[in-house]
C-alpha cells in the first residue's frame, strides 16, 4: 500500500484545483488530506465533504488551540464528527509556540482520543510566520509530556532536517514525512542519506507535499535515488529501505482503519 501522508488541495471552491487533486489522487492507495491555516468553518465542512465521498482521503482537520474550544466534546466534534482522522497545527504561520498552554492541554485530548498530530511549520513561509516556532525541537517537551500521542513533523522539519533527525531518534511516537522537492536533487540526497546513517529510515513517512509536487515524481525520484549518484563516489542507500518509506502501512501506524 502507497499512502501520500502530505496533500492539499490548493482551493476547495475551485472546481478545477479539486478535479486536478482527485486525478493525482488516483496514483496511490490513500492519502492524508491535511486541512490548510484558513480552512476554519464553512471551509472545513467543505473539506469534509471531499473526504466522505473519497475512501482513499483521510482528512486532517485544521487546528488553533489559541482559538478553538478545547474540550474533549469541542475537539471530537470538530474533527471525527466532520469525518477527519486527525489535526495538523500550523505553529509558525499562526504565531504560538508549540508548547503554549494551550496548546498543551489539546495533546492531551488527543492523546486520550487517539488522534495523530501534523505539525506543519515547514516552508513555503509566509512574511508573518514566527520562524522560531517552526523549530523541530520544540516538540520535544510534547513528546516528553505525552508520550503516547502520535507526532508527525511535516517535510523533516525543513528547514531544520538536523533536528527532526534528533527528534526521531529520541522519541518513539515521532515520526516524519519525507516530501521532497525532485528537481532539488541535492537536497535529496542529503536528506536521505543523513536519514540513513541516523538510522531512522524506519520512521520516515511518505510524502509528495501536492500541490508543490506530485506523487508520481516524487516516487519515482526516491526509487531512482541511487542513480542520482552516477559517476560519483558519493554513499548509497539500500534500495529496500527506500522502497519501505514508499510502502510502508501508515494507516496501520496511526491506527487508521482503511475505509
Amino acid at each position: 500500500m502507497i499512502v501520500d501522508c502530505h496533500t492539499h488541495i490548493r482551493s476547495l471552491s475551485d472546481s478545477l484545483a479539486v478535479a486536478d487533486f482527485l486525478e493525482v489522487s488516483e496514483k496511490v492507495d490513500a492519502c492524508f488530506l491535511l486541512a490548510d491555516p484558513c480552512d476554519e468553518g464553512a471551509d472545513s465542512k467543505q473539506l469534509s465533504e471531499q473526504v466522505r465521498q473519497n475512501d482513499k482521503l483521510i482528512g486532517f482537520a485544521s487546528v488553533n488551540p489559541l482559538e478553538d474550544k478545547l474540550s474533549e466534546k469541542a475537539i471530537t466534534s470538530a474533527i471525527s464528527g466532520l469525518g477527519f482522522h486527525g489535526a495538523v497545527l500550523y505553529c509558525s504561520q499562526k504565531g504560538f509556540h508549540p508548547t503554549h498552554s494551550r496548546a498543551m492541554r489539546f495533546y492531551a485530548i488527543a492523546e486520550e482520543l487517539g488522534i495523530p498530530v501534523f505539525f506543519h511549520n515547514s516552508p513555503p513561509f509566509t512574511s508573518e510566520a514566527v520562524l522560531d516556532y517552526a523549530q523541530p525541537y520544540l516538540i520535544d517537551e510534547v513528546a516528553r509530556t505525552f508520550p503516547s500521542l502520535k507526532i508527525i513533523i511535516g517535510s523533516m522539519g525543513q528547514p531544520f532536517v538536523d533536528q527532526t533527525l534528533c527528534m526521531l531518534c529520541k522519541h518513539p511516537n515521532v515520526y516524519a514525512d519525507l516530501s521532497i522537492d525532485p528537481t532539488k536533487i541535492w537536497q535529496v540526497y542529503n536528506i536521505v542519506i543523513n536519514a540513513h546513517e541516523a538510522d531512522i529510515m524506519d520512521k520516515l513517512l511518505f510524502g509528495s507535499g501536492y500541490p508543490f509536487a506530485e506523487p508520481g515524481s516524487c516516487i519515482e525520484t526516491l526509487l531512482g535515488f541511487n542513480k542520482l549518484l552516477a559517476d560519483t563516489n558519493l554513499p548509497g542507500v539500500p534500495r529496500e529501505k527506500i522502497r519501505a518509506i514508499i510502502e510502508r502501512d501508515t494507516l496501520s501506524l496511526f491506527d487508521i482503519a482503511a475505509k
